[in-house]
């Protein structure tokens, strides 16, 4: 037991790899982590999401995949009628792809804050860089400077 409550405190450490996990999308379409994988986006609240909603704004289809990246949402507090209702038909409608982490079983593995979204860069599955944005136009500028 206290292994298991030492791992859940462990944060994710520069150099370290993350450990595999599988989610689906907004369509259902199942995404697993691999070492292609170059920047991962984690949102654990309305406010992340919508952070990086407003980010991406403009942005052509495919813009996050472009640049190796993905969007974990963590939808895990929000009643499932109210997102098999309305949340995720509504971000069918996004041009970019959304993780749905309806147990917050991948999310939860990555400290950050409830507001904002964790950045994380990675290198062959190896955490290399972890930062946090709490505002849209930083998010966008540090986008932009990823080449696709």
């Amino acid at each position: 037991m206290l292994c298991l409550l030492a791992t859940l405190g462990h944060a994710l450490e520069v150099g370290e790899r993350l450990a595999p996990w599988t989610l689906l999308d907004q369509y259902e379409q199942p995404y697993s982590l691999d070492d292609g994988l170059q920047l991962l986006l984690v949102a654990r609240s309305m406010d992340g999401a919508k952070l990086l909603k407003a980010a991406l704004e403009g942005r052509p289809k495919g813009y996050l995949e472009a640049r190796h990246g993905v969007f974990v949402a963590d939808i895990s507090r929000m009643p499932s009628l109210v997102s098999s209702l309305f949340a995720v038909p509504a971000m069918r409608d996004y041009n970019y792809r959304v993780l749905l982490d309806r147990e917050s079983r991948v999310a939860s593995r990555y400290p950050g804050s409830e507001s904002g979204v964790l950045w994380l860069r990675l290198d062959h599955g190896k955490l290399i860089e972890s930062k946090e944005f709490s505002d849209a136009a930083a998010l966008r500028a540090a986008l932009e400077s990823i080449a696709p």
